[in-house]
């Protein structure tokens, strides 16, 4: 993608078909008119040879944009500085959603040059805000313009964080509060919840720990080296700020994650100590019961062997006073080992 006031947007599928013939100007004198912004996406080696051949771009910043785990970072050159900032996948349904995405921004006195690996809508919303300027009478300052646009994109790529930072926010504070009242049947689908939004708030945490400090050096290596009087340094202190506020609303999700981890542990752990209790006071209560069975299935027993049963010594009617006696003795053992049982508060 190629822009300038002059020429507006022009697409191509590849850096060599990009057309400026059709403005019925020398290709040199439309360069040459103003500032102009050229977006590559997923540049080819050759590609890349090409362009840092034009451009005077150095071998360790061709290096870098080639490297696809560069750190952020900001670095000056003698006719550029070189600012590498992440931004991530966006699409909920890809696989690859949160992943890191660097955009490199090369800034010259003549143009910009920011190159990506993956799309993203940082340029094309670049553009809209570019438009929205224009209608509205605005333009920015022709000397300011390439650091106006380094601005932007960095703006754009700092505020796609801010609607998945709210949204953990608000996660963040419903599982603070349903974490000790869920039932148990919920309790599964609480620990996935915060196992999900710990990923995320790392992840993010993981993206945003470096982009103040990147911000502070384009502000301090850069704009006041090279634009020492432009309003964009006021504008980028601003993402600055924007950058740590996100970054302690993350903290303080994390902190509030962790205590409500610790408060689901502590949930699990007083349900299972309240279900041991409740097993535990069962099996007492059918100890004492068969405390109080066995003794009398030991005097019954004995009448099932070849034993003298009393009150069958000789022939004639049976005296069941003795079968009336034993049960009465049953009776009142029973009632005796109770009584002791409920004295000790073993039932």
């Amino acid at each position: 993608m190629f822009f300038s006031e002059t020429t507006g947007v022009v697409r191509a599928p590849t850096f060599d078909e990009i057309n400026l013939n059709k403005f019925d100007r020398p290709v040199k004198d439309i360069l040459e008119d103003g500032p102009f912004w050229l977006d590559v996406c997923q540049p080819t080696p050759t590609e890349m040879f090409n362009i840092s051949r034009a451009f005077g771009i150095h071998p360790l910043t061709d290096e870098d944009i080639q490297t696809p785990d560069t750190r952020e970072k900001c670095e000056v050159f003698n006719n550029y500085y070189f600012v590498v900032i992440r931004s991530f996948e966006q699409d909920h349904a890809s696989s690859r959603f949160m992943a890191p995405i660097p955009v490199y921004i090369v800034i010259f006195r003549e143009c910009v040059i920011s190159f990506h690996f993956r799309p993203n809508p940082h340029a094309s919303n670049v553009l809209n805000r570019i438009d929205q300027l224009h209608a509205y009478g605005l333009q920015v300052t022709t000397g300011k313009y390439l650091h106006w646009i380094n601005y932007a994109l960095i703006d754009d790529i700092t505020d796609s964080f801010i609607p998945l930072i709210k949204f953990i926010e608000l996660e963040v504070d419903n599982i603070d509060e349903l974490v000790l009242i869920l039932k148990e049947s919920e309790q599964s689908d609480m620990l996935r919840r915060i196992g999900h939004a710990r990923k995320q708030v790392t992840q993010l945490l993981r993206l945003l720990s470096t982009k103040a400090d990147v911000v502070k050096m384009v502000i301090n290596r850069c704009m006041e080296r090279l634009a020492p009087d432009s309003e964009t340094r006021l504008y980028l202190e601003d993402i600055h700020d924007h950058v740590i506020t996100m970054m302690q609303n993350l903290l303080h999700s994390e902190k509030t994650l962790g205590r409500s981890h610790s408060n689901y542990l502590a949930q699990i752990s007083i349900e299972i100590t309240q279900a041991s209790n409740r097993t535990s006071d069962v099996v007492m209560r059918m100890t004492a019961l068969a405390s109080i069975l066995v003794p009398l299935n030991v005097v019954t027993g004995l009448w099932g062997m070849n034993v003298q049963v009393p009150g069958q010594e000789v022939d004639g009617p049976v005296d069941l006073r003795w079968f009336f006696m034993i049960l009465a003795g049953m009776t009142i053992l029973a009632a005796f080992i109770f009584y002791i049982m409920r004295k000790v508060k073993l039932v």
